[in-house]
């Protein structure tokens, strides 16, 4: 078993250590109300996007996450000033900005690091970039981007792990992406913001991190239309200025978590700070599965406490089922009467996480994408792991509904995209705890 890793000041050098781990006792229903965070999957990508801007700008509602933090780190290192004002606000002067290489130790252990290909080609017609680190649930291939990238008329080598991007200059194009990525349409809109010419991206994604990255760009002086819809036209610009203030969108995946939390513990919970439009594949499903469901303007209420039916859910690029909500969604699965399944239409290896689900009883049979769920279980406490950020999501949830205590191991991936995850679920009643324990 494997575990959050942090060295004790000063002793480093003794080789010790504290491990991390969240301890649950379950059983106990949510209620209250709880603020949603700004979206992480917005905030990964905004932050490259403003090595963009020749100047400064203020980013708004960013979520206090590992890869936020690593990414400032990151920004910091290439030569941009970043500062923290107030408590969810970062000032971000790209003034300085001397370099378009980030090696491998900088981007190791996030693959949102990947935007910076864009940003930076948009930048400097060059970009060196380590290939990226992340969750591992499955092959990440970027040949959708390394094709919008040639299209745009850079020349693209991977040399030992490392991909080389340069351009004499970047001019528009006619670019269509084979499947749906949202990686790849954020950053060929990254690198065609400042390409001489029009760039369409035919079969963009539509997600809302796509739609607010586009709309931040376009709050710095970019012209970027479509974002949101399958067909995003930009038309190039000499330079984004900065001087402007832009507030990240509501994190729709820890909006979801929660949610489904409420239901499986019945509980009686208003998720705020929220566009519920963003929800509408999720609300659909617990509806399904008879859990009650209220939307206001900004929040959502769910009660739990009524018996859950059985559903077949399919993942799918947004307006989908979001795949980041897959394994959260099997808990509630694991606790509905009759058979369900889940089919995974996004990622191959999303599955690791069943083999802790059923440590703690879950009845989980997966026959490649597809996951046979028989419901009714009732889960026990068990350390388990988490196996990746979304799947850590669905150990806490798996705690709060068990008997007895759980224990959550690996909870760096967690904190990869959760703020404060335990103040927030502690704050409606559950009985969660972050531990840690010193080892030699």
């Amino acid at each position: 078993m494997t575990h959050n890793v942090y060295y004790l000041a000063n002793d480093k050098k003794a080789g010790v250590f504290c491990l991390e781990k969240l301890v649950i006792n379950g059983r106990k229903p949510l209620h209250g109300e709880v603020n949603i965070s700004g979206a992480k999957n917005a905030a990964v990508a905004v932050i490259p996007a403003a090595l963009l801007v020749e100047g400064t700008c203020r980013i708004e509602n960013v979520p206090d996450i590992k890869d936020v933090k690593i990414l400032k780190d990151l920004l910091i290192k290439l030569g941009a000033k970043v500062e923290c004002d107030g408590k969810d606000s970062l000032t971000i002067d790209t003034t300085g900005i001397n370099t378009y290489k980030a090696n491998y130790d900088m981007v190791k252990s996030m693959r949102a690091s990947y935007y910076l290909y864009g940003a930076l080609l948009g930048r400097f017609n060059k970009a060196e970039v380590a290939f990226p680190g992340g969750c591992d649930f499955g092959f990440r291939p970027i040949d959708q981007h390394i094709k919008g990238f040639e299209a745009l008329g850079a020349r693209v080598d991977v040399e030992h792990g490392v991909v080389k991007i340069s351009a004499d200059k970047l001019s528009g194009s006619q670019i269509y992406l084979d499947v749906v990525s949202v990686g790849a349409t954020i950053n060929l809109m990254l690198a065609a913001v400042r390409a001489k010419g029009q760039t369409v991206i035919e079969n963009a994604a539509k997600e809302p991190h796509v739609v607010d990255v586009a709309n931040f760009l376009n709050a710095m002086g970019a012209n970027i239309k479509g974002a949101g819809t399958d067909v995003i036209k930009i038309k190039g610009v000499d330079s984004l200025k900065g001087g402007c203030t832009y507030s990240i969108i509501p994190d729709q995946i820890e909006a979801g978590t929660f949610m489904i939390a409420a239901a499986a513990t019945g509980g009686d919970v208003t998720v705020k700070n929220i566009i519920p439009k963003h929800m509408e594949s999720l609300t659909a499903k617990l509806i399904e599965m008879n859990v009650k469901v209220v939307e206001g303007e900004d929040w959502i209420r769910v009660s739990g406490g009524k018996k859950i039916t059985k559903a077949n859910i399919k993942t799918l690029p947004y307006p989908g089922f979001p795949t980041d909500l897959h394994p959260p969604i099997t808990v509630l699965l694991c606790l509905a009467e009759g058979t369900s399944t889940i089919s995974e239409g996004v990622w191959d290896l999303r599955f690791q996480y069943v083999d802790e689900l059923k440590r703690m009883g879950a009845n989980i049979k997966v026959e490649g994408r597809i996951a046979v769920i028989e419901g009714g279980s009732r889960l026990s406490g068990a350390p388990v792991n988490a196996t990746d950020l979304r799947a850590g999501a669905a150990m806490v949830i798996a705690g709060l509904v068990a008997k007895g205590t759980t224990e959550v191991h690996n909870i760096q991936y967690i904190d990869r995209g959760y703020e404060k995850i335990e103040d927030k679920f502690r704050q409606l009643g559950a009985d969660i705890r972050r531990e840690q324990i010193t080892e030699n």
